[in-house]
């Protein structure tokens, strides 16, 4: 069953006339349309693209299983027709992603129809991966891992963090990715120990830890990966930290599988750093879904019972955080597989010491 057929089924179950959907995300998913502007309306009987004469062209070619309706402006007159047309009587709206305005002008322009706050219905349908997906992640992933390489060689101590973030995002472009997956993260020294450490003017300095966290983009999905090196010869507590996190993920890696919670999951890592004395400085879940975004479900979380299931793909990111000292942090995407998972990054692990 396809994902549009998932979907009306799901309306079918709720009680719903039809499903509007505005996050753009939720949009592409399901029709492949990329433009910036337009709406989709799913009813039982029709696939409804709305949007202006701008992309009349774009959005007949990438999305061949909608009908493609150029709306007038404002866009509720046309609402006000199809709803009509289409006898809809209770309309399921995104409530985590329609805001307020938009709510009371379909409430004032609607008369008759009963707007119905739903949950995103899309989340769950795009915690399994397409094929087509999983191939595009796997290239985002290879310009990601390019780019470490790039960065080893560029990286020396004098540089600022946002020295290092911009060559990171100039390399990762040139090899065609779209923009970054998300803002990159260069924290180097006690800076390190911000799991979300926005690149700064610090420069490096020699015996500092550094976390490089980034990302690409592939035909809209994302990859995540982090590696933490240090600058010169580690000392025992750096190379004790770093022990400590590889060996919680490597462990992961053994186990998780198909019917496995995503907070089992998440358990085997922090069972381990926490017999290590470290548990409360590892403040968050083991990891998360990617894909079309670059934070989706399912999460490897110590509430997330999500039972894994093949064609997830998740980032598997255990981490340990010490205010005042640094952090450490080893981050790989994987794909869950039938007997296990594979591993999409690819970048070393074992050159986190740097000798410039």
């Amino acid at each position: 069953m396809n994902k549009l057929s998932q979907l009306k089924n799901t309306l079918q179950a709720e009680g719903l006339d039809a499903l509007l959907i505005a996050k753009p995300t939720n949009r592409r998913y399901l029709s492949g349309f990329t433009g910036t502007s337009g709406m989709l309306l799913i009813t039982p009987e029709a696939n409804l693209l709305l949007t202006d004469f701008r992309y009349k062209d774009q959005a007949a070619q990438q999305a061949p299983e909608f009908q493609i309706v150029i709306h007038s402006f404002p866009l509720v007159k046309t609402l006000q027709e199809l709803v009509t047309k289409y006898e809809v009587k209770k309309l399921g709206l995104e409530k985590e992603f329609i805001t307020i305005a938009v709510y009371q002008e379909l409430h004032e322009n609607l008369p008759g129809v009963d707007l119905v706050p739903v949950k995103d219905f899309c989340a769950e349908l795009r915690y399994i991966k397409t094929p087509e997906e999983i191939t595009y992640m796997k290239k985002a992933v290879e310009i990601a891992d390019k780019a470490f390489l790039h960065i080893m060689d560029f990286i020396r101590v004098g540089l600022s963090e946002k020295e290092i973030a911009l060559e990171l995002e100039f390399f990762m472009r040139r090899l065609g990715s779209e923009k970054n997956a998300f803002d990159i993260i260069a924290a180097s020294g006690v800076r390190s120990s911000l799991p979300h450490g926005i690149a700064t003017n610090k420069t490096i300095a020699p015996g500092e830890l550094v976390t490089l966290d980034f990302g690409a983009v592939y035909n809209g999905c994302h990859s995540d990966m982090t590696r933490t090196v240090v600058m010169g010869e580690p000392d025992a507590r750096q190379r004790e930290i770093y022990d400590l996190v590889l060996r919680a993920q490597e462990e992961v890696y053994k186990v998780i599988r198909p019917g496995m919670k995503a907070r089992e999951a998440d358990a085997v890592a922090r069972d381990i750093i926490s017999k290590a004395g470290y548990g409360e400085n590892f403040g968050h879940g083991l990891g998360h879904g990617v894909g079309l975004e670059i934070h989706e479900g399912p999460r490897l979380a110590p509430s997330d019972e999500t039972i894994l299931e093949p064609g997830m793909v998740v980032s598997v990111e255990p981490g340990i955080y010490l205010s005042g000292w640094g952090g450490v942090r080893i981050e790989d995407l994987v794909v869950i597989t039938p007997d296990g998972c594979e591993i999409l990054t690819k970048s070393p692990k074992n050159i986190f010491l740097m000798k410039k």
